[in-house]
């Protein structure tokens, strides 16, 4: 089971969602994302939030057509997004894709990649991605990953989350590394690209995001 989850970023910035529907995906709607759903006549399995950034007209249209519509109030500790995450989590699905949830505030942008990083110190090995039409981004800890080239993302940067990361090796890559330690704040992995079919990427100590863009 793959979780899809909605939220109200910039319709621009979404990709294609039917590269991303097949009868193994449930969809959640999160604040306006449920409207965008519903237009796109996908019907949410749950929806979430306060629903700020909707029109009383497109509440009323979602109400009408979401059976578990979970509805805060504007207040509240946690995100839209925070709250529709953690009820997939516990889910245990295979894998979670998070949609619209870039763009616009970067506020909004910087909690949401905070999410992955939270998700992962938690202990929580699930594979979460946030993906728009340009990009996508996760996080790993430690350990040895394969990773496959696409012609659609070809630039592939890996941004350091902890003060040190230690023993980086890139192999694979226009610009391979081996053991080498990447501090926070350094920008040396940026706009990395795969030379063969796949790559891989490895590290002992630390958390890194991995982009993978195109112009």
């Amino acid at each position: 089971m793959i979780i899809n989850i909605l939220a109200g970023g910039p319709e621009e910035d979404l990709p294609d969602l039917d590269l991303y529907s097949d009868e193994n995906v449930i969809w959640v709607g999160v604040d306006r994302g449920v409207y965008q759903l519903l237009k796109r006549n996908i019907t949410p399995e749950i929806a979430f939030g306060d629903f700020d950034s909707v029109t009383p007209g497109e509440l009323d249209f979602i109400e009408g057509k979401v059976n578990k519509l979970n509805r805060f109030e504007p207040e509240k500790n946690e995100t839209d997004m925070e709250l529709a995450l953690d009820w997939a989590i516990n889910q245990n699905p295979d894998k979670i894709r998070l949609f619209g949830a870039t763009g616009g505030r970067l506020d909004h942008l910087f909690a949401n990649v905070q999410l992955l990083i939270h998700s992962l110190l938690k202990q929580n090995q699930l594979s979460i991605h946030i993906i728009d039409r340009s990009n996508e981004v996760w996080v790993k800890e430690p350990g040895s990953y394969k990773i496959e080239k696409k012609s659609d993302k070809k630039y592939i940067s890996f941004i350091p989350v902890t003060p040190n990361v230690e023993n980086l090796t890139l192999e694979g890559f226009k610009y391979p590394l081996k053991n080498q330690h990447i501090s926070l704040g350094s920008t040396l992995c940026i706009s990395n690209e795969l030379i063969s079919d796949h790559g891989t990427f490895s590290f002992s100590e630390g958390i890194l995001i991995v982009i993978r863009s195109h112009d």
